[in-house]
């Protein structure tokens, strides 16, 4: 495909790949300060004006879903939970027709009570981060002693019926990297899902290494001393974990190696960050504003049009592994995952 996209159709880039799948930043706040992520004193928050409106965000979410042929929308942050208008975005695009999947990623606290309202809103399920199941390490971790807050907004979540219920865990050479089979058997005795996802370059601080990170490769032989890994006869498709069968099923685990077995050639995802603009890639350097066209008076077709052309212009992979790689300006809080 050489020819740039015309003014109908989904989002499709120059490589044939068609984005299905919207991640949505509501916020880039976060009442945790996870060290792998931000340094402890916080960063700059977006000002109120720069972020988009629940109608803005709604109206965003329309035109892709009705216009460009997404069909998974996943609400993420910074912490989403502490989007005052959370409820009410869910319950506007759960009335969209065709009705898309919508999901929900978050670090837990203060799930157990906003999970009933969303339930009924019409969220689908949702992913909780865990690093650790130590409360000293999580304190350590997140600068906040609150584990306890976050089972109980998983427990929440399963009780609200927001199922599977999904736990995704980042595992840190010499801090948590011990914990893998501790994670999947609480994750198999509370019948939740885990995902152990290898340590990407979107920090802050611009402190990662590679050399530190923990591997899938690593992962996958830490959690072989306590489980039978077996393969999954199911097909993967666009999902970003590769899955395997635990002690033959039916349970199973995910590995997410970005870095190291990275999966962009079945990439379906597009994202959209708390301030309006699109991002082709979660390790983009470049985005495309689409609250200046709002805030402007374009109408949607204009809107879609402009999405397209960015989605367009994505490239084949993210590059981590050239020699010329730049980790994004932003970080993870400021993206969305």
């Amino acid at each position: 495909m050489s020819a740039a996209p015309g003014t109908n159709g989904v989002l499709v880039d120059r490589y044939g790949r068609v984005a299905r799948d919207l991640r949505v930043s509501l916020t880039d706040k976060c009442n945790l300060r996870c060290t792998y992520c931000m340094p402890a004193e916080g960063l700059p928050w977006l000002a109120g004006p720069e972020l988009l409106t629940d109608e803005e965000i709604v109206r965003l979410v329309r035109v892709a879903v009705e216009r460009l042929g997404v069909t998974e929308v996943r609400f993420t942050g910074g912490e989403p939970l502490i989007r005052p208008g959370l409820v009410g975005i869910v319950t506007a695009v759960a009335a969209l027709q065709p009705r898309p999947r919508i999901s929900l990623t978050t670090n837990g606290i203060g799930l157990d009570r906003l999970a009933p309202a969303l339930s009924a809103a019409g969220l689908d399920r949702v992913n909780v981060s865990l690093d650790t199941l130590d409360a000293d390490r999580f304190t350590r971790l997140t600068r906040r002693p609150r584990l306890g807050a976050v089972l109980a907004g998983l427990a929440g979540a399963a009780a609200a019926g927001l199922s599977p219920v999904k736990i995704n865990s980042v595992l840190m050479r010499g801090v948590n990297d011990d914990e893998a089979p501790a994670l999947l058997r609480f994750a198999l005795d509370h019948d939740y899902q885990l995902r152990i996802i290898e340590q990407m370059p979107l920090d802050a601080q611009h402190g990662w290494d590679r050399s530190t990170m923990v591997t899938a490769e690593e992962i996958l032989t830490s959690l072989r001393t306590a489980f039978d890994l077996g393969p999954d006869p199911a097909e993967r498709g666009a999902a970003p974990a590769e899955t395997w069968l635990v002690d033959g099923g039916p349970a199973r685990v995910g590995v997410i190696a970005s870095v190291t077995r990275p999966f962009c050639g079945d990439c379906d995802r597009t994202r959209l960050t708390a301030d309006g603009q699109v991002r082709a890639c979660l390790f983009a350097t470049e985005e495309s504003d689409l609250r200046a066209a709002l805030r402007t008076g374009v109408d949607d077709d204009e809107l879609a049009r402009r999405w397209r052309t960015a989605m367009w212009g994505k490239r084949a992979g993210h590059g981590i592994d050239d020699p010329t790689f730049l980790q994004p300006t932003r970080p993870m809080s400021a993206i969305g995952g």
